[in-house]
């Protein structure tokens, strides 16, 4: 059985700071429980009212709960009064529904709620319209005020007047550090977990930096080549994950029951626990075509089409600049170092999973359910929305089993790291992860970790996040686990190529992506991956 977007809805969070520095960040999080079991549904971005409405949301939402205007001719109210895109799309019968049904689901801002089913299209619409408004009157009788006067912005979501994030580990941790580079904190990527039925979360791992290496593809894999705060934030979730792997595949039964995986019944591989979900914090909007200007989204007929698909194809980031793969500006045959562009790569790991090739011999594909935004100078997400979700709709049934495409719910939230002025040419990269003592700060432009670092590897300066670091945590975690296939690998590149499905994966969503217009995905054929330990 494969999950559909519509099974797999995520949650909402808001992240709240606490006065202990020693405890891990926390959030609140919104769940709506349905029969006993946790189903969330998302809820639309709400703009504020561009005109005065003739009659008040407050008195048509009244008018329906009377029975005076039916839920399809309110929502077309709410929407012209919040200038929110709305559609009511027919679809196909959930369930094991005998007959013949039609079926609509309410769409609003990309957002796809519930589906209505009736014998006639009309009963379907309506009963999809008040499925719709069964989440999304709640949002908006929780807003203090129908007519904010700000400027159309999406509406942030709250967060308890105490202490700065600053003062929140792993951020106080950070700046609790003698001689730290605040400036670094420009571009910062977190992973969270929320788990158990009380909701509780916590910052499993964290990164910042903003630069590819300027030295050549290392032969050993003891370089990082890419410092994005993203990019160390992913790797530093890796390595959280060999962690409780190697939990997990303990001895001890203590540890093992400590660990996120659970084994999955279906299959060899193990999966996270079913209370168990994964979330992710920028306080920037990632550059590519996340950042495709307002008016190319809202008035497409007004410029050239070839604008449009420069703005929303994939991206390479080539010497700290960033260009459409269509871009006539884009030469990088005399650059050492290009990579794919943030947005695009989260977009990959929405389709393949966080885990990457490697980890996926031992786990299934782990998924983002929400990405929160605190970047101060975004006003709004629709860009994002149409780079990691819409440019990738419709490939899940030509995905392998266990993988498929993941719609995060994408939210502005106030920034918990603010951005310095001037920092923007710091080139530390910091990595950390639960369960570490002290912070790796490495060099982006060099690709190693610098003298200062409180943490350390070697003389040799590599970084606990390279390939070969990587590769040794993998071949711990495969003695562990027995599995003597894996230990026979000779290479790094031999151990991605065994992972069958997870390559079958990655060909099929860069034959997708080519196929839809939106360009190459780099081919890295310039990084010798086949160094061993």
């Amino acid at each position: 059985h494969r999950a559909t977007l519509r099974d797999r809805q995520p949650s909402t969070l808001t992240f709240t700071p606490t006065d202990n520095l020693e405890s891990p960040i926390n959030l609140n999080m919104f769940l709506d429980c349905v029969g006993g079991s946790r189903r969330t549904w998302r809820e639309p971005t709400l703009r504020t009212c561009r005109k005065i409405p003739e009659v008040l949301p407050e008195v048509l939402i009244a008018r329906y709960r009377e029975g005076e205007t039916n839920a399809v001719s309110l929502l077309h109210q709410l929407a012209d009064i919040f200038q929110f895109q709305l559609e009511l799309k027919e679809t196909v019968t959930t369930g094991n529904i005998q007959g013949l049904y039609f079926a609509f689901c309410v769409v609003i801002d990309g957002v796809e709620y519930r589906t209505g089913m009736g014998i006639r299209k009309k009963d379907a619409r309506l009963k999809a319209a008040q499925l719709a408004l069964e989440e999304l009157l709640p949002t908006l009788e929780s807003l203090k005020s129908p007519l904010p006067e700000a400027p159309a912005l999406p509406p942030p979501l709250p967060v308890k007047d105490e202490s700065s994030i600053s003062d929140v580990h792993p951020c106080g941790a950070i700046h609790g550090n003698s001689g730290f580079p605040y400036d670094s904190l420009t571009f910062l990527t977190a992973a969270v977990i929320v788990a158990g039925s009380s909701c509780q979360c916590e910052v499993v791992a964290l990164g910042t930096g903003n630069f590819n290496t300027k030295e050549g593809a290392s032969s050993n894999g003891r370089l990082v080549h890419d410092s994005h705060a993203v990019v160390a934030a992913r790797r530093s979730l890796m390595r959280f994950l060999y962690r409780h792997l190697r939990m997990f595949f303990s001895k001890n039964a203590s540890m093992r029951e400590q660990s996120i995986f659970q084994q999955n019944n279906n299959s060899s591989l193990l999966s996270l626990k079913s209370d168990i979900t994964l979330h992710l914090y920028m306080n920037k909007l990632p550059k590519g075509a996340a950042q495709i200007p307002f008016k190319l989204r809202m008035n497409p007929l007004s410029i050239l089409a070839w604008q449009v698909n420069t703005e929303i194809s994939l991206h390479l980031s080539v010497e700290g600049k960033v260009f459409s793969v269509f871009s006539p500006a884009l030469d990088h045959s005399g650059s050492k170092v290009v990579s794919m562009s943030t947005t695009d790569k989260i977009t990959q790991w929405q389709v393949l999973g966080y885990q990457g090739a490697l980890l996926s011999h031992f786990i299934e594909p782990i998924y983002v359910q929400n990405i929160l935004i605190g970047d101060t100078d975004c006003s709004e997400i629709r860009g994002m929305e149409i780079a990691v979700s819409q440019r990738v709709e419709g490939i899940t049934s030509q995905l392998p089993m266990f993988y498929c495409m993941i719609r995060p719910h994408i939210s502005l939230v106030p920034p918990m790291a603010m951005n310095s002025p001037g920092s923007s040419q710091l080139t530390y990269s910091i990595n950390w992860s639960e369960g570490d003592s002290s912070l790796e700060v490495v060099d982006g432009l060099e690709g190693k970790t610098i003298d200062e670092s409180p943490f350390k590897s070697s003389s040799a300066l590599a970084s606990r996040l390279c390939k070969a670091a990587m590769l040794q945590r993998f071949r711990l975690v495969a003695k562990e686990a027995e599995r003597e296939d894996l230990l026979t690998t000779s290479s790094y590149r031999e151990a991605k190529k065994m992972a069958k499905p997870y390559q079958e994966a990655k060909n099929v969503l860069r034959a997708y992506l080519l196929q839809q217009g939106f360009g190459s995905w780099l081919d890295k054929v310039w990084l010798p991956d086949n160094f061993t330990m």
